[in-house]
């Protein structure tokens, strides 16, 4: 008698895993709408991040479904925030060097959340995750060693992690907050060239530069003040 699962089966199982996935997702993604919901100077930002990390997958190599993935992972990044103290997250100002410290553990808290949530969702084993990990972990590591939580270097840091951090970083500058004014694009280009190969990925940030225009729309689509 065969032990081979039927198609029956196996349409079945795969069924499943679509399903498990799906609920994934939705989980993920309300988690990130609920850190944004909470800070109004975030306003779109995890959309511009993620839409511009999609086109800097693409420049950097990525096939369409890994650009894809990296995108989905860019709207992501910020998972961990949602257990900082508002305190802390709408603070008016700069962070003290312990409320710092605090803000900077959203990178492993972000990770933990999703490991928890792919382990109730039996989903821990799925190599796709893997991506999605890097990111939200790595998303703060800078090329030189001087990034957190890990203080990796160079090519020690995943690629989409870099990809993210360059599209994060510049949608940082560009955008308001209670501490700062936003820096016009051209300021931005400008810093991210200066610190290319010091903080930043050389290759993600000529990307970016080489896509000025398509950055802009992205910003135009969308705007700050369309989600206040």
């Amino acid at each position: 008698m065969s032990s081979e699962p039927s198609s029956n089966e196996v349409q079945g199982l795969r069924q499943q895993l679509a399903s498990q996935r799906q609920a994934l997702l939705a989980s993920l993604l309300v988690s990130a709408w609920m850190v944004e919901a909470r800070d109004p100077y975030t306003g779109g930002h995890l959309w511009r991040v993620a839409r511009m990390a999609h086109a800097l997958a693409l420049a950097s190599g990525s096939t369409p479904r890994e650009a894809s993935r990296i995108a989905m992972a860019g709207f992501l990044h910020d998972l961990g925030k949602v257990g900082i103290p508002d305190a802390i997250l709408l603070k008016p100002g700069q962070l003290d060097p312990h409320e710092l410290t605090i803000m900077r553990r959203h990178a492993r808290a972000g990770l933990e959340l999703v490991d928890q949530l792919l382990g109730n969702f039996g989903l821990a084993a799925v190599s796709q995750v893997q991506m999605l990990r890097n990111i939200i972990l790595h998303h703060h590591e800078l090329v030189d060693g001087s990034g957190y939580p890990d203080g990796l270097i160079a090519e020690q840091i995943p690629l989409e992690s870099r990809i993210v951090t360059v599209a994060d970083v510049f949608d940082a500058l560009t955008s308001e907050r209670p501490y700062k004014q936003p820096w016009p694009n051209a300021e931005a280009f400008a810093f991210l060239r200066q610190q290319a190969g010091l903080k930043f990925d050389r290759d993600c940030v000529m990307a970016l530069l080489a896509q000025a225009e398509d950055i802009e729309h992205i910003q135009q689509c969308f705007r700050e003040n369309a989600y206040g």
